[in-house]
């Protein structure tokens, strides 16, 4: 199989733009991309769009990629548009890679843009609100929160301002693992105090105010056992990257020294399990096959991004992955083996929860933070010697885990 290079990545800082539009954060991005690899835009022979809400947002259901890529002067060649909730960044830059395995293109751009912040405050979190299935919502609310059932909810602890319901999603999550493992909220509060701390040196993360895990536990709640710096923020911005195959690299003249090998990146969908059966759990299977494709284990991961919509989101998806066992996620986090410096550095960039979440943006800002750590430019949040990196990415929910489940690894 023809190795697949990802030679150039660009990024917008995540965060809240009114007055920005689709288009502007889009070239913003592209343009960081295609400066990143030393390429023009003649070089691209084929684009695919992640974008979720602009539909719900600002009515533009149809040819989203087609609408943002023209506006900078991109165009005549084949623009796919994907949406996979959450995980539409991963699912894009999958296709991407796949198109040039399938020697359709020797050149291929995968972007994602999203503005999701509004004044109109309704219209902002209802975006979530068609992530499952619509025609089922309440069985599915009623569902989740018996899964947790046991766990006592303290008085004061649920917020009564609006927020997004996959908030409620992760606290039902959230409970179900303390109630079969024991996990803690402190524990939680550990995963959001790194992720803030490593946030701190990201210049394109949304937050970068640093916090320990008693402010964590102290801040104003979301839904217990969840906090507001436990949360992934509503995020505007838009990520880009490049791939390339070798040919393509030696047509270009890229530097091969700075070229990132895709060795593999999946996308699998969820399943109907039971919730006792959560070895089986949508992402550990993908991960598994990831992991066989690619001729690595989870011990070989030097570093990883993983989707950390919240702080429980992390430490399932650090058990999934197989970087820990099932159920020793908390204390894994808590004595410091997931940050910089610690056996298995997670989400360096700061995370979901600092860096910001526009949603069809994200798989594909975990894919440029890796990138940066691969090719050791990361300063301060460097990862020393950083060989082989991991990004997992989930979207939306079906049954009692994500609907779908993106594992991507890259190694130098």
């Amino acid at each position: 199989m023809e190795p697949i290079y990802v030679v150039g990545v660009g990024m917008t800082p995540f965060g809240r733009y009114l007055d920005v539009s689709m288009k502007a954060l889009t070239r913003q991005a592209v343009e960081a991309a295609l400066a990143d690899a030393g390429l023009g835009k003649e070089a691209l022979e084929a684009a695919f769009f992640a974008n979720a809400s602009q539909g719900h947002m600002e009515g533009q259901h149809m040819i989203r990629g087609q609408v943002a890529l023209r506006a900078m002067g991109l165009g005549g060649i084949p623009v796919v548009n994907v949406e996979n909730a959450c995980a539409s960044g991963s699912s894009a830059f999958t296709l991407a890679v796949n198109h040039l395995r399938a020697g359709a293109a020797d050149v291929a751009l995968a972007v994602g843009t999203e503005k999701m912040y509004s004044a109109d405050r309704d219209r902002m979190f209802s975006v979530f609100d068609s992530a499952w299935d619509v025609h089922e919502a309440e069985q599915i609310r009623e569902r989740l929160l018996q899964l947790g059932e046991g766990v006592a909810v303290p008085e004061g602890s649920v917020s009564s301002k609006p927020y997004s319901v996959f908030m409620d999603v992760y606290a039902a999550f959230s409970r179900t693992h303390m109630k079969r493992f024991g996990t803690t909220q402190r524990q939680l509060a550990a995963v959001s105090a790194k992720n803030h701390a490593h946030s701190v040196h990201n210049p394109l993360s949304q937050y970068r105010n640093s916090y320990t895990a008693d402010e964590v536990l102290a801040a104003p709640p979301i839904t217990y056992p969840l906090t507001l710096p436990m949360c992934s923020p509503i995020s505007d911005g838009s990520a880009a990257a490049i791939v390339c195959t070798a040919a393509g690299l030696k047509r270009w003249n890229i530097d091969p020294s700075r070229a990132i090998r895709v060795l593999v990146s999946i996308v699998h969908t969820g399943s109907d399990r039971d919730d006792a059966e959560y070895r089986n759990h949508c992402t550990a299977l993908a991960a598994r096959r990831a992991y066989e494709l690619a001729g690595v284990g989870p011990r070989d991961i030097s570093v990883a991004e993983v989707h950390d919509a919240t702080a429980m989101g992390e430490i399932i998806q650090i058990e999934n992955l197989g970087f820990c066992e099932f159920g020793e996620g908390g204390p894994f986090s808590e004595r410091g083996e997931t940050s910089i410096g610690g056996r298995i550095p997670v989400n360096p960039s700061g995370g979901l929860e600092s860096k910001g979440h526009p949603v069809g943006a994200t798989g594909i800002a975990q894919v440029h933070e890796l990138v940066t750590q691969l090719r050791n430019e990361a300063g301060v949040r460097q990862v020393a010697g950083a060989r082989l990196a991991l990004a997992e990415n989930g979207g939306g929910l079906q049954g009692i885990e994500e609907a779908v489940a993106c594992v991507t690894i890259l190694g130098r």
